[in-house]
């Protein structure tokens, strides 16, 4: 059993979910988790979350339901030079920010370049986990990535929607093995995330879990149970 997830999304996040961050925060509580993040999307996605929304967050309770609550977002990267859709002033006072691919805003281009959209946005401090760039519809260089991502200190994510049976990202098993090796390698951690849109898969890593296993990869790499070195590598800027 793991004891955070730090990807996850409310209903500002859009796409027909309607849990509040107290829907998600009651049903993580009630699976045992400790620790939950809320990354809802940027205001790139259609129907996301504002800049207001992304402004009032810092406010908002850092304890829900006996479980500690961190506010990020999951950013949109724009462009190969690795801009995103949210502002650095609301950026830096969110507790994280995972930097991801989507189709509806970021046109894949060659390996190159998609490599380097992800390096150049993983270069701003508040960006600290890679979001699923598993995806098949994206390719990029792992081992360019990885050294990258040892450098600035951010960390790959493990998506259990990614894994899960019939993901629109394709066939993920083959990228998400090459990342874990990759990190084993280079001994960069990583995060397990559900990616929830609501509370129904909160904290489920079904196949993410069992991915990890198969592998052999080690306790010691996945973050998920080690709450406090995870809090201090999130706020490490």
């Amino acid at each position: 059993m793991y004891l955070s997830d730090i990807h996850t999304h409310s209903i500002a996040s859009g796409h027909g979910t309607t849990c509040t961050i107290s829907d998600m925060a009651k049903a993580a509580s009630k699976k045992g988790l400790k620790l939950l993040g809320i990354s809802d999307h940027g205001p790139g996605t259609l129907a996301s979350g504002t800049s207001s929304y992304f402004r009032s967050l810092p406010f908002y309770p850092r304890k829900r339901f006996g479980i500690d609550i961190l506010y990020g977002v999951e950013l949109n990267i724009l462009d190969s030079a690795g801009h995103t859709d949210l502002s650095d002033e609301l950026l830096n006072n969110l507790d994280y920010a995972i930097i991801s691919m989507h189709r509806q805003n970021y046109r894949s281009g060659s390996v190159s370049q998609n490599t380097e959209a992800y390096i150049n946005a993983i270069k701003h401090p508040a960006v600290k986990i890679l979001g699923h760039c598993d995806d098949t519809h994206f390719p990029v260089d792992y081992e360019t990535l990885a050294r990258a991502a040892l450098r600035e200190n951010v960390i790959f994510e493990i998506n259990e929607a990614s894994l899960a049976p019939g993901g629109y990202r394709g066939d993920t098993r083959a990228n998400a093995a090459r990342i874990l090796y990759l990190c084993q390698k280079y001994q960069l951690p990583v995060i397990l995330s559900s990616d929830s849109h609501g509370k129904e898969h909160v904290g489920d890593f079904t196949y993410a879990e069992e991915f990890v296993h198969q592998l052999m990869f080690p306790e010691t790499l996945i973050f998920n149970n080690q709450l406090p070195k995870l809090k201090v590598f999130l706020q490490t800027r």
